[in-house]
């Protein structure tokens, strides 16, 4: 594996998308791309990256389609469709990476396999904090953490808790439960074997989990990321859940449906 392409969903939160951008230009691994999936944001989130990203040490493409409500699958094709790289790393922009996120993620990375890490959720008051006061939370030691998690501004604080598993990390293969785009990896060539995500999914919700049932019917295996590369995930208002339920009936009709692989409204509208 060389490049990496790191696909960071956006809509309508620029400093957010900032915390973000900057912890991913801190990498200790620097062979990587970056393209900000802009689900229909407001000229705001285009200025941010032209104005302070356009000619950053990694190359940070902007791709953007009109906001027509929650279209983050549909977004997200269309940034895999530009990327350049063999290796695709998920995440939202609303998350914060650690400097060695690129690296363990890289060396993580195993043909057959998806790769879900997990995340340590902020509270609304230390996320306002910390985005106005433009803390770094990239470059805090695990002490600051800590004693964030003792006084309640973090929800827990065992992701950062490093451990090796070896062949722990791959004793639930078939699980697609809390694998989700906020922090999911995986061979560009076994999402493209799937057609990505399935843009019928309109609306809030499980078109991740959709992906990764139809990359375990593929026999794309999953290997935990757990204890090893974990984000920081920025507090937020829930999004509109009006499409749950029907997005959840066709996700369990996916799962009984084990010779259904590749999405019916997919990547190859874009290649």
């Amino acid at each position: 594996m060389s490049l990496i392409s790191v696909i960071v969903t956006t809509y309508n939160w620029p400093e957010a998308l900032d915390a973000n951008l900057q912890s991913l230009l801190h990498q200790q691994d620097q062979n990587f791309e970056v393209l900000v999936a802009d689900d229909g944001s407001t000229n705001t989130t285009a200025e941010l990256i032209r104005n302070h990203y356009a000619n950053s040490s990694i190359p940070v493409t902007h791709i953007h389609h009109e906001d027509q409500g929650f279209r983050a699958g549909t977004i997200r094709n269309k940034a895999v469709a530009r990327s350049q790289g063999d290796y695709l790393i998920f995440i939202d922009g609303d998350c914060v990476v650690f400097p060695n996120f690129i690296k363990v993620h890289r060396r993580l990375a195993a043909n057959g396999y998806f790769v879900p890490g997990n995340r340590m959720l902020l509270t609304e008051n230390f996320t306002q904090t910390v985005l106005s006061e433009k803390i770094p939370l990239h470059s805090q030691s695990k002490a600051y953490f800590i004693f964030r998690w003792l006084t309640g501004k973090i929800n827990r604080i065992t992701p950062l808790i490093s451990l090796p598993m070896g062949p722990l990390r791959l004793i639930h293969p078939l699980r697609w439960q809390k694998a989700m785009t906020c922090n999911l990896a995986m061979w560009k060539n076994d999402f493209m074997a799937v057609n990505g995500f399935d843009e019928l999914f309109q609306g809030w919700g499980y078109e991740d989990s959709d992906l990764v049932i139809r990359l375990i019917h593929n026999g794309i295996k999953r290997k935990e990321g757990r204890f090893a590369v974990p984000v920081l995930h920025l507090w937020h208002r829930q999004n509109d859940q009006s499409q749950h339920d029907k997005n959840f009936q066709r996700l369990m009709e996916r799962l009984n449906e084990r010779e259904f692989i590749q999405a019916e409204k997919g990547l190859d509208q874009y290649i």
